[in-house]
Protein backbone atom coordinates (compact mmCIF):
# COMPACT_ATOMS: atom_id res chain seq x y z
CA UNK A 1 0.00 0.00 0.00
CA UNK A 2 1.83 3.51 -0.70
CA UNK A 3 2.17 5.97 2.09
CA UNK A 4 -1.06 8.15 0.34
CA UNK A 5 -3.29 5.51 0.51
CA UNK A 6 -2.41 4.52 3.95
CA UNK A 7 -2.37 8.22 5.27
CA UNK A 8 -5.89 8.12 3.25
CA UNK A 9 -7.18 5.19 5.32
CA UNK A 10 -5.64 6.16 8.35
CA UNK A 11 -7.61 9.42 8.40
CA UNK A 12 -10.62 8.00 7.29
CA UNK A 13 -10.80 5.84 10.61
CA UNK A 14 -9.58 8.97 12.96
CA UNK A 15 -11.93 11.15 12.11
CA UNK A 16 -14.88 10.15 9.89
CA UNK A 17 -15.71 7.12 12.52
CA UNK A 18 -19.46 8.81 13.54
CA UNK A 19 -18.34 9.78 17.01
CA UNK A 20 -18.24 6.56 18.57
CA UNK A 21 -18.43 6.66 22.77
CA UNK A 22 -15.29 5.00 24.37
CA UNK A 23 -15.67 1.67 25.52
CA UNK A 24 -16.08 0.77 29.25
CA UNK A 25 -11.95 -0.31 29.17
CA UNK A 26 -11.31 3.08 27.17
CA UNK A 27 -9.88 6.05 28.84
CA UNK A 28 -9.83 9.90 27.93
CA UNK A 29 -6.31 11.52 28.67
CA UNK A 30 -4.33 14.61 27.87
CA UNK A 31 -1.06 14.17 26.28
CA UNK A 32 1.76 16.19 28.77
CA UNK A 33 4.76 14.80 26.94
CA UNK A 34 6.57 13.51 24.48
CA UNK A 35 9.58 11.08 25.71
CA UNK A 36 10.36 9.74 22.46
CA UNK A 37 11.00 6.27 20.25
CA UNK A 38 6.65 6.43 20.13
CA UNK A 39 6.04 6.55 23.71
CA UNK A 40 3.94 10.03 24.76
CA UNK A 41 3.37 10.60 28.49
CA UNK A 42 0.19 11.09 29.36
CA UNK A 43 -2.23 12.53 32.40
CA UNK A 44 -5.32 10.87 33.30
CA UNK A 45 -8.33 13.59 34.20
CA UNK A 46 -9.11 11.18 37.40
CA UNK A 47 -6.02 10.82 39.08
CA UNK A 48 -3.26 13.12 38.39
CA UNK A 49 -0.48 10.55 38.67
CA UNK A 50 1.27 10.24 34.66
CA UNK A 51 2.06 7.32 32.73
CA UNK A 52 3.55 6.09 29.34
CA UNK A 53 1.69 5.39 26.59
CA UNK A 54 2.79 3.60 23.20
CA UNK A 55 1.29 4.61 19.56
CA UNK A 56 0.29 1.69 17.85
CA UNK A 57 2.39 1.04 14.54
CA UNK A 58 -0.56 2.38 12.08
CA UNK A 59 -0.45 5.94 13.55
CA UNK A 60 3.40 6.03 13.20
CA UNK A 61 4.75 8.37 10.73
CA UNK A 62 0.70 9.57 9.52
CA UNK A 63 -0.28 11.24 12.55
CA UNK A 64 1.56 13.39 14.63
CA UNK A 65 0.49 14.46 18.52
CA UNK A 66 1.27 17.29 20.39
CA UNK A 67 1.43 18.23 24.19
CA UNK A 68 -1.94 19.22 25.69
CA UNK A 69 -3.67 16.83 22.79
CA UNK A 70 -6.89 14.65 23.99
CA UNK A 71 -6.63 10.63 23.39
CA UNK A 72 -8.26 7.74 23.80
CA UNK A 73 -6.26 5.14 25.41
CA UNK A 74 -7.12 1.42 26.07
CA UNK A 75 -4.46 -0.15 29.14
CA UNK A 76 -2.34 -3.20 28.43
CA UNK A 77 -1.59 -6.02 30.76
CA UNK A 78 1.83 -6.60 29.51
CA UNK A 79 3.61 -3.78 30.32
CA UNK A 80 4.95 -2.56 33.79
CA UNK A 81 6.05 1.66 32.54
CA UNK A 82 4.14 1.72 29.44
CA UNK A 83 0.40 1.03 30.38
CA UNK A 84 -1.83 2.03 27.54
CA UNK A 85 -1.88 2.00 23.91
CA UNK A 86 -3.15 4.61 21.89
CA UNK A 87 -6.83 4.23 19.58
CA UNK A 88 -7.67 7.58 18.80
CA UNK A 89 -6.84 10.53 18.92
CA UNK A 90 -9.58 13.29 19.64
CA UNK A 91 -10.67 16.48 17.49
CA UNK A 92 -12.30 19.48 18.79
CA UNK A 93 -15.57 17.81 17.66
CA UNK A 94 -15.23 14.27 19.60
CA UNK A 95 -14.48 17.03 22.64
CA UNK A 96 -18.29 18.66 21.68
CA UNK A 97 -20.05 15.35 21.14
CA UNK A 98 -18.46 13.92 24.31
CA UNK A 99 -18.98 16.92 26.03
CA UNK A 100 -23.00 16.85 24.95
CA UNK A 101 -23.27 12.61 25.54
CA UNK A 102 -21.81 13.67 29.94
CA UNK A 103 -19.13 11.27 29.72
CA UNK A 104 -16.04 14.06 29.14
CA UNK A 105 -13.96 14.78 32.11
CA UNK A 106 -14.17 17.20 34.62
CA UNK A 107 -11.70 19.81 34.26
CA UNK A 108 -9.02 20.08 37.12
CA UNK A 109 -8.98 23.16 39.10
CA UNK A 110 -6.09 25.36 38.37
CA UNK A 111 -3.67 25.75 41.32
CA UNK A 112 -3.24 29.55 42.61
CA UNK A 113 0.22 31.43 41.54
CA UNK A 114 1.77 33.07 43.98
Amino acid sequence: MSRVTKRKHVMREMFIDGFQLPKENQQIVRVVSSRGNNLHEVEPAADGGHFLVSMPTKFRKTIWVKRGDFVLVEPIEEGYKVKGEMCKILTAEHVKEFSKEGIWPPSKPELPCG
